[in-house]
């Protein structure tokens, strides 16, 4: 039995497949959402929280494009923070806490009501194809589902394996069933495949928490939200607790690494650095005596807590023994065991930037697949994906997104060049231009592509055109005003100077300056942008002028079916190397590990050659 009726299928409906599913449908193209379950659509697997440093910058340009992540946070965040509130704009990262089971019900919710978006329970079990081309996919249910295009974005099932201590089973995450045929199919093209292993803490049950021994964190008395679209949050947050593992946990840990899979060879697939399994951190950290460990409750109608720093696949009876050993969890219950999960991905080298496979066209990859780790990255890539299928269905160009624009093209570039050899985290050090991609500017950097692709909605046009009229409004009163800073400083006469040039020092009130020149009541992300722009006008006005040079490199382009091995001067290795990746630009094989400056010099003198 076949169905012809799609242009987009989207297997697998996590924070890559929602945002994919999304994006393809509310640009009008007729989409299909596959998964395993339909209860369990944006199921939050891991941690019960949305953005941090880096993260929080892809979650907010997800939403300047027209994503739906940052809204949904938005709407069930039980916790707002602000990450590096004291430091630069740049590197500043809004993180929340969230309602789990609101959270999935509120993406249930959402693709709902999405116009051209269907949703169907099932699993893919193959790939149709037909002259190098994706036809459609096969099902379990004995079904073929037709459509020119299909994202797939599988997490952590194919071919899932937990681990509790020696005990190991098939399983995509705890609880749901891994996906095996799917990871046949994928093999069965030639795609290069790897194995990554990640994990999760066990969940504890928080009436039995002595929470008078642990250290309160609230959340922010001004929180930021994610959404552009979002005018106020909740008032009502709830608080995380801190407490540290000590010397006798870590007894525990090493007197049982002999039952821990990740020493004891069971485990192959490679874990991720940024967010080890405690039996990690106490071996590789050895001289330190004690970990942070952070409470997160999982929402407002449930008692069950989520030990952020934890992270295990011990033995169960060991893994009581760490939590009863820590301070405040002596009594502690485990509602659900910590464990391990390894799956397979593909080595994201053989995408383009669109995350299409480059041998199969109308095949598109996002999420844990393609090796990254994260629910932020995975709905980055989601985005991206969709977004790139229904353009394809649509016959338009693609979009691209690059290093110089923002965080979701740092990450895509970072893995069609230089490919992982374990999960890969965002952070704001992966930047290069970091004063230039900051929360606070993504929709003026990204709203404008959502709304030419269509994903952008009039509402949302309408917020971001009136913020940059108000924008440059307020910049044009502050330039035209001058201000004594002398009496904003000390109360003392002096030379008036412009209240634009005025805003750069970091002597000066910046509140009262925009006060002296009736500009009090402003927005205050009108108020943001202006301040940032005066203050760090030097850096940006650098860091343009260096991204004019990267674009420059970036439009030398390499001849899709360029011969390597025809170019003269070149070592085996670079051969090989680029050979491998198929850089489409200069810039793009200067960042392939391996390929040296002497190498780009050859490259660049061949192709105007070609010229």
């Amino acid at each position: 039995m076949s169905i012809h009726s799609f242009s987009v299928i989207v297997v697998g409906a996590g924070h890559a497949g929602c945002e994919a599913a999304h994006a393809a449908a509310a640009m009008g193209v007729k989409t299909l959402l596959l998964t395993q379950n339909l209860d369990t659509i944006g199921q939050m697997s891991c941690n019960p929280a949305i953005g941090g440093l880096g993260k929080g910058h892809l979650v907010r340009e997800i939403d300047a494009l027209g994503g739906i992540m940052g809204q949904l946070a938005d709407k069930t965040g039980i916790q707002f923070r602000l990450l590096n509130r004291r430091k630069g704009p740049a590197v500043r990262g809004p993180r929340a806490q969230i309602d789990k089971a609101e959270y999935r019900r509120t993406t249930r919710d959402t693709l709902d009501n999405t116009p051209n978006l269907t949703l169907r329970q099932g699993e893919a079990t193959e790939l149709i194809i037909e002259n190098g081309q994706i036809k459609g996919i096969k099902t379990d249910w004995g079904m073929s589902i037709m459509a020119p295009t299909v994202v797939l974005t599988t997490g952590t099932f194919l071919r899932g394996l937990a681990h509790i201590g020696d005990r190991t089973f098939d399983s995509g995450r705890l609880g749901d069933a891994p996906s095996k045929s799917l990871s046949a199919s994928l093999k069965g093209l030639g795609l290069t495949m790897h194995r990554l292993k990640t994990g999760t803490p066990p969940r504890l049950d928080g009436n039995t928490i002595n929470w008078e021994k642990t250290i309160v964190q609230d959340g922010d008395v001004d929180p930021l939200p994610f959404s552009f679209l979002t005018k106020s949050l909740p008032t009502n947050q709830l608080p995380c607790h801190i407490t540290h593992t000590n010397s006798t946990t870590h007894k525990f840990i090493k007197d049982n690494l002999d039952r821990a899979p990740l020493f004891s060879g069971q485990i192959k697939g490679i874990g991720p650095r940024y967010c080890p399994s405690i039996e990690d951190k106490v071996v590789r950290f050895d001289k330190r005596d004690s970990h942070q460990i952070f409470l997160e409750p999982e929402g407002r109608s449930t008692s069950e807590i989520y030990p952020n720093g934890i992270s295990t696949s011990l033995p169960i009876d060991i893994q009581l023994d760490v939590i009863h050993s820590i301070n405040g969890l002596e009594n502690a219950q485990i509602i659900r065991p910590g464990y391990a999960i390894e799956y397979d991905m593909v080595d994201p080298t053989q995408l383009d930037f669109r995350l299409a496979v480059k041998c199969l066209e109308g095949l598109f990859l996002a999420g844990q697949i393609n090796g990254t780790t994260g629910y932020e990255e995975a709905a980055a890539q989601g985005l991206v994906a969709g977004i790139n299928a229904a353009l394809l269905t649509q016959e338009k160009e693609p979009v691209a997104f690059d290093r110089g624009q923002s965080y979701i093209g740092v990450m895509i570039d970072d893995l069609i060049t230089k490919g992982v050899d374990e999960p890969y985290r965002m952070f704001t050090s992966r930047a290069e231009f970091r004063i230039l991609l900051r929360t606070d500017n993504a929709d003026s950097r990204l709203t404008p592509i959502g709304r030419k692709i269509g994903l952008v909605s009039d509402e949302r046009w309408e917020i971001y055109t009136n913020k940059i009229s108000s924008i440059a409004k307020v910049k044009k009163i502050l330039g035209a005003t001058k201000v004594n800073p002398n009496r904003i400083k000390n109360g003392v006469g002096g030379e008036k100077k412009p209240a634009l040039e005025l805003l750069s020092r970091n002597d000066l009130d910046r509140s009262l300056i925009l006060k002296e020149c009736g500009l009090e009541n402003i927005d205050p992300e009108v108020a943001m942008a202006v301040e940032v722009e005066a203050h760090y006008h030097g850096y940006i006005q650098k860091q343009e002028d260096e991204v004019e040079k990267f674009r420059n490199a970036e439009k030398m382009e390499i001849p899709t079916d360029l011969n390597w091995e025809k170019v003269p001067g070149l070592t085996i290795e670079v051969r090989q190397k680029l050979t491998k990746i198929a850089p489409t630009t200069l810039g793009q094989a200067y960042r392939v590990p391996g390929v040296t400056p002497t190498a780009i010099s050859i490259l660049i003198v061949y192709l105007r050659t070609m010229q």
